[in-house]
């Protein structure tokens, strides 16, 4: 971590202030963003928070979620916010391709506006004018958190911001059974439920909302696309832009899918292709000592080193192949 101070400077005085996150939002991503705006708005500042892209309706609870503009719905009015702002966040992203076309106004906004990122993402890009980071923290909504105490208002976190800041914790941990589940995530998951964070209700709205077609779809990948190759302790999914029109897919209704892919008995490995049409999206998954990051950034990528993801331009059959291609020099570490 770094710049805490300056960033600390920043939040003084009453600001117009601009908060966004990466494309496709998660539920770390929202969490953190609306926390953050709740907390600054109490401190008296100015708020909007813009997403890159459109994201999955079980956030849609989160406190704050009625006043989000999606930029590619509302560019004037999100531009218009940005112009005005002095401070622009840039939350749980480490590189300005991660918000897709909004990147490059982000990057013009560095002309007036203090830029600031704030992740927990390896290789961070050096785009912004301070960043508050560290890899080792479970979620970005960590970090939200931990800015919070350390600016010595956690007392200001109420129980709307507590449940956001939750949700991106426990998602971000795999519900607490991931190695970045610290005993410090413990210890701030049990201060946030003492301030009002309902972990059954948080765990209900994000889990048990799924429509017949999602449920149907992940039926269908589970018997029909699921490949498990024991001599590797690899399984993957390959899934083509058909099948995802073909069962109505929502964004957000892929979310959670590569972990099946992970919790074959043996396996080391487990992989998601998707294709969305312009790009297939991967996602990788790894326990031990394979490096899921180092195997995304061969497909444009990165993330932690178990869990990862990235995207080819090539078609899905393609990328499948280039991805076993890749793998020879990585077996030793499989089999």
């Amino acid at each position: 971590m770094k710049d805490f101070q300056d960033i600390h400077g920043l939040l003084l005085q009453p600001k117009k202030i601009f908060i966004t996150t990466h494309h496709k939002p998660d539920a770390d991503a929202m969490g953190s963003s609306l926390a953050l705006a709740k907390y600054l708005e109490s401190e008296g500042h100015e708020v909007l928070v813009v997403t890159p892209t459109d994201y999955p309706s079980n956030l849609f609870w989160m406190y704050g979620n009625d006043k989000v503009i999606q930029f590619p719905d509302s560019k004037d009015q999100a531009l218009e916010w940005l112009s005005d702002s002095t401070v622009v966040f840039c939350l749980d992203l480490n590189a300005v391709s991660r918000m897709n076309e909004l990147g490059r106004f982000v990057v013009d906004a560095k002309n007036h506006a203090s830029v600031v990122m704030i992740d927990h993402h390896t290789f961070p890009e050096d785009f912004a004018h301070f960043t508050f980071w560290d890899e080792t923290a479970s979620s970005c909504a960590e970090l939200i958190y931990r800015l919070i105490v350390q600016r010595g208002d956690q007392n200001k976190i109420d129980r709307a911001m507590a449940d956001c800041l939750y949700a991106g914790i426990m998602t971000d941990t795999g519900g607490f059974r991931h190695s970045n589940t610290s005993a410090e995530v413990h210890r701030i998951i049990a201060d946030l439920m003492s301030k009002g964070a309902s972990n059954v209700d948080i765990h209900s709205l994000l889990f048990d909302n799924n429509t017949i077609d999602r449920l149907r779809f992940t039926g269908y990948c589970l018997y029909e696309k699921l490949v498990y190759l024991p001599e590797l302790n690899l399984s993957y999914m390959a899934i083509s832009f058909q099948e995802l029109e073909r069962f109505n897919i929502k964004t957000g209704d892929t979310e959670g899918l590569v972990s099946y892919t992970l919790s074959l008995e043996g396996v080391k490995l487990g992989a998601l292709f998707i294709d969305r049409g312009p790009l297939v999206k991967i996602s990788f998954r790894s326990v031990g000592n394979f490096p899921a990051n180092e195997l995304a950034g061969h497909f444009n990528g990165g993330g932690h080193f178990n869990a990862a993801g990235g995207s080819s331009t090539e078609t899905l059959d393609e990328t499948v192949q280039r991805f076993f291609a890749i793998l020879e020099k990585y077996k030793p570490l499989l089999v």
